[in-house]
């Protein structure tokens, strides 16, 4: 039990110890960050970012992101650039040098090449005195009060902060560059997140004889057997021009029952929701279902710009699509 207890706490004061150094981060994101980003907007090259050791992981997961979000970037091993790969950054790059130190060595080796080159460099170190922070245009300070590691020294905080800084630093420029869903999905092509993000309304609609579709006046009756035979528990409620004038849902008929109205005897008229929620055929998937979402509604009719009924799609259409 007491060892139990021991564990709990520990895992706590870990967490703790990091979220402490996440939170000390706030008030450098200063003149120094908007500095950084400027150099990478206004750079006609890659970011190449370099580390070593446990800052050559968190590297390659920031060079990852960036990648991903809009900013064309790699993780070059520094080690590796001594001996060849160096071949690979140009003058319009931008180097982003990951060293808690400040010191590596390895990094360290590298400055007058870059230097020479006349290659941009930025650092994120967690002494701002340091070789490294001092041959940098400019210094991202990642430092911490301490590592959470008891012995103070295997990188835990202070890895935890050099890539929140590294995100940070990923979304901002992501903004700045105006960088949407579509963009992502581009970069995203497989598996699920493609699926989401690429897909639209149109791949997805039912169309023709598949759209359950009564005119105005038609009895509830006759729609409810419409409804029944095309299966998307729903209608389109159409006006004499053939323009949407309402739909019905399973959720309406709910309602209706609610309002003792004579089933046998009611219009379509009387029961419909007017208008109602619409998509357009080009638009992405994801964002019909966030109308779904946003409004608590599981159809949408898909009307063009004549706002003539085109299309319907129900929630289970998104689901079997992998958009949810």
């Amino acid at each position: 039990m007491n060892q139990s207890n021991d564990l709990i706490k520990s895992a706590q004061r870990t967490i703790r110890l990091e979220l402490e150094a996440v939170e000390e981060l706030l008030p450098r994101i200063d003149d120094n960050f908007i500095r950084a980003c400027e150099l990478i907007l206004s750079s006609k090259g890659r970011v190449v970012v370099v580390g070593m050791g446990k800052s050559g992981h968190v590297g390659n997961k920031i060079a990852a992101t960036l990648a991903s979000t809009g900013t064309t970037a790699f993780f070059v091993h520094p080690a590796e650039a001594s001996h060849g790969d160096m071949g690979m950054i140009t003058r319009d790059d931008v180097v982003l040098a990951l060293s808690n130190s400040g010191s590596t060595a390895e990094i360290v080796t590298l400055l007058p090449l870059i230097k020479r080159l006349g290659i941009k460099l930025i650092s994120m170190t967690g002494n701002p005195e340091s070789a490294l922070a001092k041959a940098a245009e400019v210094n991202l300070d990642a430092s911490v009060s301490k590592e959470a590691c008891p012995l103070n020294l295997a990188p835990t905080s202070s890895t935890t902060a050099s890539l929140v800084l590294g995100d940070a630093l990923a979304i901002a420029l992501l903004e700045a560059r105006g960088f949407t869903a579509e963009d992502f999905a581009f970069s995203h092509p497989g598996g699920a997140l493609g699926r989401r993000l690429l897909l639209k309304v149109e791949n997805v609609m039912h169309t023709g004889d598949g759209l359950p579709t009564v005119k105005r006046g038609t009895s509830l009756r006759e729609a409810l057997l419409v409804m029944t035979q095309k299966g998307l528990g729903m209608t389109v409620v159409i006006d004499e021009n053939g323009l949407l004038a309402g739909i019905f849902t399973d959720g309406d008929l709910r309602r209706t029952l609610d309002r003792e109205i004579d089933l046998r005897e009611a219009t379509i008229d009387q029961v419909m929701t007017a208008r109602g929620k619409t998509a357009r055929a080009e638009m992405l998937a994801a964002e019909a279902l966030k109308i779904m979402e946003d409004h608590k509604i599981s159809s949408l009719v898909v009307v063009d710009d004549n706002d003539r009924p085109i299309g319907a799609l129900n929630m289970h259409d998104l689901l079997r699509a992998g958009v949810m």
